[in-house]
């Protein structure tokens, strides 16, 4: 079987990382002819969760299947989402009773793709009442019960720490085709391949404003730090970044990996 080519974006931040993603992804389609698209949807709604609206937005564009992070559960209906669009998955290793599930598996064209999503645990160990289980054990467990011969496995490992996402990455090396960080906002400089054959980056980065404090406005966020109080709300100014990896993988693993940065206006 040929390489299989996936694109994975970042989280998208609000409506002006809806509008950069209907507005970059068919021209990465055109270019790069992917076999299967991921995109990070935990911030799509005012950078805050998710809404049947906004999955709507984007729902044409070809998308195989949406990952999240802590902030998906933010909007009320987020229980409604998960049963409206099922190829939308939150992090499993989240304790208590949530809607969703962590992973989703499909089959396109003949090929398996298995897609989780993880939660680390350092600096989110008082983020959620019920706990958060250990990321490694809850990977060999998915991949022991559902992870079918000949699958292309991808992971967003959503968390905070860069030692947790590296030593997460050496862990699971040869086990996943990728293993793809998010939650920061911020691109780390730290793709590559390693040694046996899972793709990896500490974190992709976000789709947000350029000028912004993690898709945040500027001096809403200096109030942490200047003694004030942050009041949250999502930048729309122009330009925003848009923060793409691109994967080859043949037998399961990857054989190519590549950063995406674009700047657009929206």
């Amino acid at each position: 079987m040929p390489a299989k080519k996936i694109l994975f974006f970042g989280d998208a931040v609000g409506k002006p990382g809806r509008k950069a993603l209907r507005l970059v992804l068919p021209e990465l389609i055109e270019k790069y002819s992917p076999d299967f698209v991921i995109a990070n949807v935990e911030n799509l709604a005012h950078g805050k969760g998710v809404t049947v609206q906004t999955m709507a937005e984007i729902s044409e564009l070809g998308i195989d299947a949406y990952t999240s992070g802590n902030h998906i559960f933010k909007k009320p209906e987020s229980a409604g989402v998960f049963e409206k669009y099922p190829s939308l998955i939150r992090p499993n290793n989240y304790q208590g009773e949530y809607p969703g599930r962590g992973f989703v598996r499909i089959v396109k064209d003949g090929q398996g793709y298995l897609v989780i999503n993880l939660n680390g645990t350092v600096f989110f160990e008082t983020q959620f009442a019920s706990g958060i289980s250990n990321p490694f054990f809850d990977f060999d467990n998915i991949i022991a019960q559902h992870k079918q011969p000949g699958d292309i496995v991808i992971v967003d490992f959503h968390a905070e720490a860069t030692s947790e996402k590296k030593a997460f990455g050496f862990y699971t090396d040869g086990r996943a085709t990728a293993i793809l960080g998010t939650h920061t906002h911020t691109p780390t400089a730290d793709l590559r391949i390693l040694p046996k054959g899972t793709g990896h980056v500490s974190d992709v980065g976000m789709i947000g404003a350029v000028n912004s404090v993690l898709g945040a406005p500027i001096q809403n966020s200096l109030g942490i730090f200047l003694g004030g109080k942050f009041v949250y709300d999502v930048e729309e100014s122009n330009p925003i970044m848009v923060n793409v990896v691109y994967i080859e993988a043949e037998d399961g693993l990857a054989t190519k990996v590549e950063k995406i940065y674009k700047e657009v206006e929206v």
